[in-house]
Order: C-alpha cells, then sequence, then structure tokens
C-alpha cells in the first residue's frame, strides 16, 4: 500500500495567510481525491472549522492527552490525505512533540509521509521557526510558502534553499470576497464559465501547483 500524505501548514507567526492555504489544498484534495480529513489547532476564528465544516476536525496540543490524540488519528496509512492547520500559538509545542516521539521516523515506519508547508514571512521569528525545522525536517519534506500577500519582496536568503511555492497577492476586494465564510474555490471554478476571470486564474494556478508538489512528493517516495 503507497503511502499516505499529511500535509502539516504552519507559521510561528499570525496573519499570514496559514488558514488560505489550508483551506485552497483542503478543497484541492477533495476535489482530486474525493475525500481528505482537515485538522484545525487555531484558537482565532474564523479558522479552518469555520469554512470547511465538513472534513475539519478540532484538535489542540495543549496536552499530552490532546496530543496523542491527534498523532492516533494522523500517523496512519489509511490512503486519506490529511491537512493540519497549525495555529501558531501551538508551533513551538508543537514540533517540541514531533522531536519528541521522532515523527518523522515513526511516520516512515507506518507508510505516513508528512510534508511541513512553513508559510514564510520576514521577520526573527519566522527565519528562526524555519531554522528550527531545518534541524529536524528532512530537505525534501519542507516547503516554503511564499505568500506575496505577506512576503512583498524577497525571501529571507535562509529560506531559498528548500522548494518554495509562490501565491499571488489577489486584489483587496477579491481577497475580501473570498474570505467570506460560504465562499468555496470549487465552486467557484464550477459556476463561473468564464476562465478568464483573475480568480478564476487565481484558483487554477494554485491547484496546478499542489498537484505538481504531490507528483513531486510521489516521485520521491517511488
Amino acid at each position: 500500500m503507497s503511502s499516505t500524505p499529511v500535509y502539516i501548514i504552519c507559521s510561528p507567526r499570525p496573519q499570514v495567510g496559514k488558514t488560505l492555504i489550508a483551506r485552497l489544498l483542503g478543497e484541492f484534495l477533495l476535489l482530486k481525491n474525493g475525500d481528505v480529513v482537515c485538522y484545525d489547532i487555531n484558537l482565532k476564528e474564523p479558522s479552518l472549522l469555520d469554512y470547511l465544516p465538513r472534513i475539519t476536525e478540532t484538535a489542540d496540543v495543549i496536552d499530552t492527552y490532546g496530543k496523542m490524540q491527534l498523532m492516533d488519528r494522523v500517523i496512519v496509512n489509511d490512503g486519506i490525505a490529511k491537512v493540519i492547520d497549525l495555529g501558531y500559538h501551538a508551533f513551538d509545542e508543537f514540533f517540541r512533540m514531533c522531536d519528541q516521539i521522532g515523527l518523522m521516523k515513526e511516520a516512515l515506519r507506518r507508510r505516513v509521509s508528512p510534508v511541513i508547508l512553513y508559510v514564510a514571512d520576514t521577520d526573527r521569528a519566522s527565519v528562526h521557526g524555519y531554522q528550527t525545522l531545518q534541524g529536524m525536517i528532512p530537505p525534501n519534506a519542507l516547503v516554503v510558502i511564499d505568500n506575496e500577500f505577506v512576503v512583498r519582496g524577497e525571501l529571507p536568503p535562509v529560506m531559498t534553499g528548500s522548494r518554495v511555492l509562490r501565491f499571488r497577492a489577489l486584489p483587496v476586494f477579491l481577497k475580501t470576497y473570498i474570505d467570506r465564510l460560504t465562499f468555496s474555490f470549487t465552486g467557484y471554478l464550477r459556476q463561473e464559465r468564464d476562465s478568464s476571470t483573475e480568480l478564476h486564474q487565481w484558483i487554477r494556478r494554485n491547484y496546478t501547483t499542489f498537484r505538481d508538489l504531490e507528483l513531486s512528493m510521489l516521485l520521491q517516495r517511488g
């Protein structure tokens, strides 16, 4: 049986577009595979659970029980891709736990493939957080997200050594439109017949980015 991917979307900083990336990825995987399970580890609302309630469960890493519950649900090779939207408040504790339990080795043993999608910023905390992950995550499992709405310019040089996925910034009026709790990216693609609209092309481009990432991960595992 092939390995099951687990995408962990994270940043030690708030307001970097982490939940937006999780929404896009969750909807892409649902469209492509017909099934996906998302986990929402956030304090602030609206969160992933508000946007994708049918495929999202809440989780926490505050205590040992919560950590073990999450790992028991995530590190399982059941063929269903997982997406974890990791709130900035839980960043340090989550990866401390991953280091303690040897997440990467345990995942390999169970034929699960974690992929860390690190949403970049240019501040010191973001650079430090990335360097922390470099010390515990294999290079092929650490991917930097360059959200142009947040990073207005070049990425910190230390982050350019990883694979980088770039997401273009939308105009503010479109950003407001997609931030509505009722908005669906896949729904928009199906309903909007004019494929030349900026939003249509933006969604398709991002879905293609995720498809290419998934294919590259399959090749690496193969």
